[in-house]
């Protein structure tokens, strides 16, 4: 009876150190997130200081597709919510679902970055590069971030949906694809920015 009671509080010491272990990983991923927030702060108040700087070089109006951009948009828009429907699949603790919503997140991410790195090939084949002006270098550095990070998010959706199928929904697992999906969503909160300060104002 001693040995059993023994094994019981030994597994809660355990299962209470692991509650602790999490909360400290996510507190520090809560402060990843706000110096992450901080950066894009600068890169937006640069981009609106350089915006009308563009030289000699083609102005925004001449560059931006707001169609295409507003494909880009709907994307990461509908990636989000999947990555929501992702989220309560794994609170009712269905696997199989979770693993399907986190591919179709992922394919979505994916497209979104292949429609960017073809916005950026093409403003480049026109004469549009980061180099031209003070303008575009802004551009590109703000939108580049962002697709830097979506990439980093894809590689982490990738790496969550090896551990679902390896180690199931144990708690560990929970606690990564929740921050996972914080990060997701921020970025997505990003690109409406992005949308709303860059894109919107310089086909006007």
């Amino acid at each position: 009876m001693s040995e059993m009671l023994t094994i019981r509080n030994d597994a809660d010491l355990l299962e209470e150190e692991e509650h602790h272990s999490l909360r400290g990983r996510e507190f520090g991923f809560w402060l990843f997130l706000m110096g992450d927030a901080v950066i894009f702060a600068l890169l937006f108040a640069t981009y609106v200081v350089l915006s009308g700087n563009s030289a000699a070089g083609p102005t925004s109006q001449q560059v931006f597709d707001l169609s295409h951009t507003a494909i880009e948009t709907a994307l990461l828009l509908v990636s989000s919510l999947t990555f929501g429907i992702a989220s309560l699949a794994m609170d009712k603790g269905h696997g199989r679902a979770v693993i399907l919503w986190l591919l179709i997140t992922l394919g979505l991410g994916l497209g979104f970055l292949a429609m960017e790195v073809l916005e950026f090939r093409g403003m480049i084949l026109q004469g549009a590069g980061p180099d031209v002006s003070g303008f575009l270098s802004a551009f590109f550095t703000l939108v580049g971030m962002h697709g830097a990070h979506v990439a980093m998010g894809s590689i982490g959706i990738l790496v969550m949906i090896g551990q679902v199928m390896t180690k199931g929904l144990t708690l560990p697992v929970r606690s990564r694809l929740n921050r996972l999906g914080l990060f997701w969503h921020f970025l997505d909160i990003v690109w409406i920015g992005i949308f709303s300060v860059v894109y919107l104002p310089g086909v006007m």
